[in-house]
């Protein structure tokens, strides 16, 4: 029962308070992407992840981390965001990894449009009080894709073996 609510709970909540933390602060601690790493290979080991399997998501991971590194050394994403995306590459492995960036790159873009319209009007004196709005808001602040690649994971994750591994029994009232 412990792995089934491991299973539910613990990469949407990594993902849920990374969205979070990116919204208020605009970084992503390392912290997080180490903990949905560390998450990946406890609940792999636990659920009986074949070696090569495991393997295979390391190499979803891996490559995600390659290619997100070489966007951010064009300061085209964040490196939180980065490390973000490389882990939760890490928990799809290859199998959802193009399901789970088109998402994220569609909601990416959604976003991005949505808060450079936003941006383009003042801010309503009423909220101008809320730091992590204003930095939101700022013309010259980046863009917290951390928000785009939670809603991106957490569309795809039902659809993940680790969803359909939980035996809802467990969870079933009396």
């Amino acid at each position: 029962m412990i792995l089934d609510i491991a299973r539910l709970l613990l990469f949407p909540a990594l993902m849920a308070f990374a969205a979070a933390s990116d919204l208020f602060t605009m970084t992503i601690s390392n912290r997080v992407s180490l903990a949905l790493a560390a998450g990946f290979l406890i609940v792999a080991v636990a659920s009986g992840m074949s070696l090569p399997d495991i393997l295979s998501h390391i190499g979803a991971g891996a490559t995600v981390l390659a290619v997100a590194f070489g966007c951010f050394a064009m300061c085209w994403v964040g490196g939180g965001d980065a490390k973000v995306a490389a882990t939760a590459a890490l928990w799809f492995g290859f199998a959802h990894l193009m399901t789970y960036l088109l998402y994220a790159s569609v909601f990416g873009g959604v976003l991005t449009l949505l808060l450079l319209q936003l941006r383009q009007w003042p801010l309503p004196y009423a909220l101008t009080g809320q730091e992590w709005l204003n930095r939101l808001h700022a013309k010259d602040s980046g863009i917290p894709y951390g928000i785009a690649l939670a809603i991106g994971a957490l569309m795809i994750y039902p659809e993940t073996e680790w969803v359909k591994a939980i035996n809802l029994a467990h969870f079933a009232i009396p």
